[in-house]
């Protein structure tokens, strides 16, 4: 049976975060979390993870019976998985998170920190639980390619142990919820730009914090990391990045957005494109992946018949972008639909990851037709390109 992978734009345990049995409300948020942590790393997990989760939900299974059914099933399968989907990665880390997040146990330490990366991913990652011996960059499409300046890897393990040491030493006594979520910002933004590990950062880092935020008195059993996790990780790469000659500087405004929905349940919008450093979401010109498309916004022509407005909301009618990227002597012509669908997708994959038509229709829910003809246009325009060795119909974006 063909691994298929799931949507999770659409959570299949949301109706569980309402369920009035506490059990199956905190089993549910226990999956909704872990499964959705996985965008992170732009991972999906597999139709048969969300089957077996709802049955643990449901209290048919346990949770040990949950995890040994997702490691028997990836033993029983053949080993070609596509490289692109990582699936058994999503559906076993996720397995871990739930368990971890289903645990009361937990010590503010360096030593539990590394130990929940170990959880995690051992038998995945080689150096599961092991703290990196050599300097890292990655490129952030939040940061138009740049990389946010990693902890020195000579430096790493007392790094951490000084952000665990300042922070158990902080008095919350008198504050304002205003300066308690700053705070907490600070501290887990700095916490992540140690990233200890060569891989998994985020995931340790967002699981640790979840379990610290419940000893400071906060039940965190809302959808927001669920459903926000990609928003999460751009908000701590904006909280660790300046580049003065471009007029950025680090910012934990954005966490404090998200740490608000988190912890008082407010319903501020989040949005990534919001945070990408050009500001290309305000300004008139729109550069995705520096430089490959050029977006140049026409004034929008708003005729007085355009604007309804009906109960204080103004409807305004968007003319149609023109974009003209001339490839080998053809103009192709986007429309706003495609633009934003171009961003979806980049959000999702950035440079880096793999991708293929199946992931294209389940993300942007198109049909097959619909998502290899926006294949063929991305091609064509010279966004994306033919990756090879993952299998028949790859592609990536192109830098």
């Amino acid at each position: 049976m063909e691994n298929e992978v799931v949507d999770m734009e659409k959570d299949p345990f949301k109706e569980y975060l309402r369920e009035s049995e506490p059990d199956k409300a905190h089993k549910g948020y226990a999956w909704s979390t872990a499964i959705g942590l996985q965008a992170v790393d732009g991972l999906r997990p597999s139709r048969y993870l969300i089957d077996t989760a709802i049955q643990n939900i449901e209290g048919k299974i346990t949770l040990k019976e949950a995890q040994n059914l997702i490691n028997s099933y990836y033993e029983e399968r053949p080993v070609h998985v596509s490289a692109d989907e990582r699936t058994e990665e999503a559906d076993k880390v996720s397995s871990r998170i739930a368990e971890l997040l289903s645990e009361n146990a937990f010590s503010f330490s360096t030593n539990e920190y590394i130990s929940i990366h170990h959880r995690l991913f051992k038998g995945i990652y080689k150096h599961a639980g092991k703290i990196r011996d050599y300097n890292i960059t990655k490129k952030e499409w939040v940061l138009d390619g740049a990389s946010v300046i990693y902890g020195s890897a000579s430096e790493l393990r007392s790094t951490l142990e000084y952000d665990f040491l300042q922070e158990r030493g902080y008095s919350y006594k008198g504050l304002s919820m205003d300066e308690i979520i700053h705070h907490l910002a600070v501290f887990v933004s700095r916490l992540w730009q140690i990233h200890i590990f060569g891989e998994g950062n985020t995931r340790t880092t967002a699981v640790f914090f979840i379990k610290y935020l419940r000893t400071l008195g906060f039940s965190v059993t809302n959808s927001i990391f669920a459903e926000n996790a990609w928003y999460f990780r751009n908000a701590l790469v904006r909280a660790n990045y300046t580049d003065l000659q471009k007029g950025v500087h680090e910012t934990t405004e954005y966490l404090e957005v998200f740490l608000r929905n988190l912890l008082l349940n407010e319903k501020n919008e989040l949005h990534n494109r919001s945070l990408h450093i050009s500001g290309l979401w305000d300004d008139e010109k729109v550069d995705i992946e520096g430089g490959k498309v050029d977006i140049k916004a026409k004034k929008a022509d708003i005729e007085a018949g355009k604007v309804d407005i009906e109960g204080g909301k103004v409807d305004i009618e968007i003319p149609k972008v023109d974009i003209t990227h001339t490839v080998g002597g053809k103009a192709i012509d986007f429309s706003t639909r495609t633009l934003n669908h171009i961003d979806i997708l980049f959000e999702k994959f950035g440079y880096d990851k793999i991708f293929g038509r199946s992931a294209i229709m389940d993300i942007l829910e198109l049909k097959s037709s619909g998502a290899s003809k926006l294949i063929s246009n991305l091609l064509q325009a010279d966004i994306i390109e033919p990756v090879s060795g993952h299998g028949k119909g790859k592609y990536k974006f192109k830098e």
